[in-house]
């Protein structure tokens, strides 16, 4: 027989409201292997994530990755750790705090905000059970993944649905699959670019660089692949390049399986050895910086680069705060919303209190 989480308390007058979710990845609590290693557990443990048969892979990853990964890991993100803490968690919860600002301004008081971690913490969980105790009846999950991939998006909605199985009164879901394409999101991109170019002057190639994934799963359908190419495609038409001008790849390899092409290290020393003078790199599969992001690409792509005999190495930084994303972000969210956003308060609370009078009329006592 199936138990239930306890629901919170309920009043009849309670405000009807419309939460929104942002899940991004997930982040240690700090740059030390104590507390990475528990992370990387919970990360490489999903079977969406590592598709190995169970039992080999939970050999190999407790025998030789979490014992010695850590501590190497640890040092990668000490290098790029934030006073505030990891520059993913620090960009996220900005993200949030703005578009629940952005939303607030535009009439939209009824729509609550908060940001989950997939792995790490604050948990989707957690973070559902707060915007139910909030009164939300409507919760939209909003992946911070621009690019679909069972991997990643896929994952969010199966812990959202392991969520909503233990809850009597579930709220209506709504779920963004992808916005790989979303004209806001693009214009975004391009702005940032742009945006870098007028301050730091422009490079000779742009290399677009997205995280890798196992080529199988293009083969077995995942259409992960396809979305990276579109939005590497739409973004240098925004930025009026030509082919010759930009490279898109593939970054994170791990292991030693095939997986997508053209990898990011290759290419890096491709360019070094043709003597491409500057090099910018964007991350467009990436809404905030992170590990792979800072110390990846910014740090270990440069070595890279300048090794191979390139001259110039430029990181343009992700969208983290920038207003044209938030703006993008904001539309997105609206446009999702749609059919459930109010927008006349007063309303709303002449709404509330006839619900209240009808209850009481018929019994209630709150």
């Amino acid at each position: 027989m199936p138990t239930f989480l306890p629901e919170p308390p309920f009043r009849h007058d309670q405000a009807s409201r419309i939460g929104v979710l942002l899940v991004n990845l997930g982040t240690p609590a700090a740059p030390n292997p104590a507390a990475i290693r528990p992370y990387l557990r919970q990360f490489l443990s999903d079977p969406r994530v590592v598709e190995i048969p169970r039992a080999v892979w939970w050999v190999i990853l407790n025998t030789f990755i979490l014992p010695f990964r850590p501590k190497k890991t640890a040092a990668k993100y000490a290098s790029v750790w934030m006073s505030e803490g990891s520059p993913l968690k620090v960009w996220t919860i900005k993200q949030s705090k703005l578009l629940k600002g952005w939303l607030g301004e535009q009439g939209h008081s009824e729509v609550l905000v908060e940001y989950a971690m997939r792995y790490g913490q604050p948990s989707i969980a957690a973070q559902m059970d707060k915007l139910k105790a909030a009164g939300c009846e409507k919760l939209l999950i909003l992946p911070l993944y621009p690019q679909y991939s069972a991997s990643t998006s896929a994952t969010v909605i199966d812990e959202v649905g392991r969520v909503l199985a233990t809850y009597r009164n579930q709220p209506a879901i709504r779920t963004v699959r992808s916005f790989h394409d979303d004209e806001g999101y693009i214009k975004a991109l391009a702005g940032r670019v742009r945006e870098y170019w007028q301050t730091k002057g422009r490079g000779d190639h742009l290399l677009i660089s997205f995280h890798g994934v196992p080529r199988y799963t293009l083969d077995k359908g995942d259409p992960y692949h396809c979305y990276c190419r579109k939005t590497g495609r739409l973004l240098a038409e925004e930025l009026d390049l030509a082919e010759s001008e930009y490279t898109v790849a593939f970054q994170s390899r791990f292991g030693r399986a095939e997986w997508l092409q053209p990898y990011v290290t290759a290419t890096l020393k491709k360019l070094g050895k043709a003597a491409t003078g500057r090099l910018d790199v964007v991350c467009p599969g990436f809404v905030a910086d992170c590990l792979e992001t800072l110390e990846e690409i910014a740090i270990e792509g440069k070595q890279d680069y300048l090794q191979a005999g390139g001259k110039d190495y430029h990181f343009i930084p992700c969208l983290n705060d920038s207003p044209l994303w938030i703006d993008a972000l904001t539309a997105l969210t609206k446009k999702e919303l749609s059919g459930w956003l109010l927008t006349d308060n007063t309303a709303i609370d002449n709404t509330q209190q006839c619900t209240l009078s009808r209850a009481q009329a018929l019994g209630a006592q709150n």
